[in-house]
């Protein structure tokens, strides 16, 4: 198998996964012992599945004669991945699977068009220790900032849905406000520390972070940071919850998406640069 069949099937499951988790929504009737085998249990084995699959087709089109292949697509497909692998491993302990309905959509839509849309390969061909650790490091700090942007918009709407005193099958099934709100800074304290490190390794081991290939990505992260440690601040602080929490969540993702993916696509897709 090649990586455009390990990636069309694992947009297939991807898609089956987040329709189970759908349609487990609606599977009220069960008891609270049951609740894990029945309603959790079938999405999450799809979605390990997919990851698998979706594994493979890194695996088999990422690394490459050249090197390490990290174009635009591929990237993305790398990095949705990651967070994949996090929320299915967050899963067994924390409840967070509900996020595999968007999850698992984005992560069958970027392999959907890393298998139809041509791309010219990036490779990096010299990856040293230091540059592997940088990257890895760099790719769960989005991961993780990632999620936790999803969990605030989810939080955001349960909030919103509860206080217009209507609730749906989604909103019933989630945890209450306070333990999606404490899984939220959890998520947030957790890709700040990678992020802090994805930043300090950066500075130690690439040549110039304000190279001009490299200033805006620079600069757009350290804004992410500052934002992430402000809330973190606050949070401790001044008791920051809520809305605020979530605007400065979303604000700082939007930094860090910029800083990561935005830059790489103007400068591979419009500049046709490395």
């Amino acid at each position: 198998m090649n990586s455009t069949l390990f990636g069309a099937t694992a947009t297939a499951t991807y898609v089956a996964a987040a329709l189970a988790l759908v349609r487990s929504l609606r599977e009220n009737e069960f008891t609270a012992a049951e609740t894990f085998t029945l309603r959790r249990l079938k999405p999450l084995t799809l979605g390990w599945f997919a990851a698998v699959l979706h594994a493979f087709a890194l695996a088999t089109g990422i690394e490459t004669q050249e090197g390490l292949n990290l174009s635009f697509l591929s990237a993305m497909s790398l990095v949705t991945w990651v967070m994949v692998a996090i929320l299915l491993l967050a899963s067994l302990a924390k409840p967070v699977d509900k996020l595999g309905m968007v999850v698992f959509p984005m992560a069958a839509l970027v392999l959907l068009l890393k298998i139809s849309v041509p791309e010219t390969a990036h490779t990096i061909k010299d990856l040293s220790w230091p540059l592997t650790i940088h990257i890895v490091v760099s790719m769960l700090a989005y991961s993780f900032l990632n999620i936790a942007a999803f969990q605030a918009a989810l939080l955001a709407f349960q909030d919103w849905r509860l206080r217009s005193h209507h609730t749906d099958l989604l909103v019933s099934s989630l945890p209450p406000l306070q333990t999606m709100e404490t899984l939220l800074f959890q998520l947030i304290a957790a890709g700040f520390v990678l992020l802090s490190v994805s930043l300090v390794t950066g500075f130690i081991f690439l040549e110039d972070m304000f190279a001009q290939h490299l200033a805006h990505k620079t600069v757009l992260s350290i804004l992410a940071w500052i934002l992430f440690a402000v809330l973190l601040i606050g949070r401790v602080r001044y008791g920051w919850r809520g809305t605020i929490a979530i605007r400065w969540t979303l604000g700082g993702f939007l930094s860090l998406m910029l800083a990561y993916f935005g830059s790489k696509m103007v400068l591979e897709w419009i500049l046709n640069r490395a």
